[in-house]
């Protein structure tokens, strides 16, 4: 296993309270392997891969438990210079917003060739000439001109191939990309999504992919993890979830997609909106919007059950490691059954 997250618990102190952003978050990603982690605006998707590079905010923000295993080593003990070298080396992040994430009074030429000085210790002229080639691989129109130009200069599209190229520079083993098609348009966005996906591939990286777009991940992802309330509801190989989730949750994610023949109906919603994170309801965090929910859901916390093809299920104590297994799918839902029945 290339990435393996542990019961990752991360909460945020603030004047109102403990928001628990994330509450024992399980995944993993493997060499070559790309993972989808969905889920809307605060379900903890950002917060667990900040976490994972080591950039979270401390404080406010404070990992309480769990383990961040990379390539066997856990993250969470290494020293900051030690954590340091692994970022951008070994393991690089693409954000969603280019133009605030590239230092504007820098040239794009810059800030590429900063990873070489900084990390191979290479010349100016040397990491120019890197930093060209790495636009030439994204695909950026006349590099060897436009490497002298500063972010504004370029488009959103232009400017999210750049932040690939930055993450792409040292070659790492895995990426995670945090909503890098978010802004652009959708012929922009099928570039991008094809371009991570042909790169990935030449470079045999892991990959992952955090939106709340389902659509976008349809034709890359390998698994699906789906994301409520800093919890794991759902993890499935991506054709099993579009075929028959198995939470009520992830289902109302799918309906409320857009499709070509329900032209002139009414686009579904999930009622309601996510919990405040400082006060999450009892039982399953989902309970308050589920139109499954029952007596159980409001006073139990629902464990991670293995979702079979055959129709046997075991809870997530009697299963370590087997959402990582390829095949496997779990959902944190008492009626996973029901839910498959649809």
């Amino acid at each position: 296993m290339l990435l393996e997250v542990r019961d990752l618990h991360v909460e945020f102190r603030t004047r109102d309270g403990v928001a628990k952003a994330v509450n024992g978050v399980d995944y993993g990603v493997d060499e070559g392997e790309t993972l989808a982690v969905l889920g809307e605006s605060g379900s903890g998707k950002s917060v667990t891969a900040q976490a994972v590079m080591g950039i979270l905010d401390m404080p406010p923000g404070r990992i309480t438990g769990g383990e961040i295993l990379f390539q066997g080593r856990d993250l969470l003990k290494l020293k900051e210079d030690e954590r340091r070298k692994v970022r951008g080396a070994e393991m690089a992040m693409i954000f969603q917003d280019a133009l605030s994430s590239l230092n504007p009074v820098l040239s794009v030429g810059d800030q590429l060739g900063e990873m070489f000085t900084v990390h191979r210790g290479m010349s100016r002229k040397d990491a120019r000439a890197k930093a060209v080639e790495l636009m030439d691989r994204v695909r950026i129109p006349a590099a060897a001109d436009r490497v002298r130009d500063y972010p504004h200069q370029f488009s959103g599209g232009m400017r999210q191939r750049i932040m690939i190229a930055m993450a792409l520079a040292l070659e790492p083993a895995l990426i995670i990309a945090d909503e890098p098609t978010t802004a652009l348009d959708v012929t922009v966005q099928a570039q991008v999504m094809d371009l991570l996906a042909e790169l990935q591939r030449e470079l045999d990286m892991g990959l992952i992919l955090i939106t709340h777009d389902l659509g976008v991940v349809a034709d890359v992802a390998d698994r699906i993890a789906v994301m409520y309330a800093g919890r794991i509801v759902e993890s499935a190989p991506v054709h099993d979830i579009y075929k028959a989730p198995a939470h009520p949750y992830t289902k109302g994610l799918l309906e409320s997609i857009p499709r070509l023949d329900q032209k002139g109906q009414e686009l579904y919603a999930i009622k309601g909106l996510p919990p405040n994170l400082m006060h999450i309801p009892p039982g399953c965090a989902f309970n308050p919007r589920c139109p499954m929910a029952q007596d159980i859901c409001r006073t139990e916390v629902p464990p991670l059950f293995e979702v079979e093809r055959e129709g046997a299920d075991r809870s997530g104590a009697d299963r370590e490691g087997a959402d990582h297994e390829g095949g496997t799918r779990t959902s944190a839902c008492f009626f996973w059954r029901e839910c498959l029945d649809g």
